[in-house]
């Protein structure tokens, strides 16, 4: 009898569990703690943006932007990096909007990586580099870093 992960394509089989989402079901059940494990505030979003979406919703404005996103929220996001970084992008085309940054990671690695190449990633890191490298087709290889070389990525170091 096949069990469910039986039918997982071997390199999703291969993955480790995340042990951050066992610690993320541990937090939800106490009131005293405040999880940082998985990237979310401890607050809801600003009262201004929740009466904004509302809007938005009551108005019907819930179709599908372009496979880029709003370009009206590209335009801000260019103005924004240009302001603070001093670097310029075009909003038509050098900006993807996505919904949080492992999507984005998914999507370049998808886009850029052949099977089979190697992509190597900084340790310590976030649980998901490894896995969406793998995801990708993909071998991931850790170089670890050091707090007293500012946690930079040698790639020498994977010689």
């Amino acid at each position: 009898m096949k069990t469910p992960g039986d039918f997982l394509a071997e390199h999703v089989r291969e993955i480790p569990r995340s042990g951050i989402r066992d610690f993320f079901e541990l937090v939800q059940k106490r009131g005293d703690v405040i999880s940082l494990g998985i990237g979310e505030p401890d607050s809801s979003a600003p009262w201004a943006v929740r009466e904004a979406a509302i809007y938005a919703l009551e108005h019907g404005r819930t179709g599908y932007t372009s496979n880029l996103g709003s370009l009206k929220l590209r335009q801000e996001i260019s103005r924004y990096v240009e302001k603070m970084f001093g670097e310029k992008y075009q909003p038509e085309n050098e900006i993807l909007v996505s919904v949080g940054v492992s999507e984005a990671i998914d999507l370049a690695l998808r886009a850029v990586l052949n099977p089979g190449e190697t992509v190597l990633y900084h340790e310590p890191c976030y649980v998901s580099y490894a896995p969406s490298i793998t995801l990708a087709y993909g071998k991931a290889k850790a170089i670890q870093t050091r707090p007293e070389d500012g946690f930079r990525l040698d790639p020498a170091a994977d010689q």
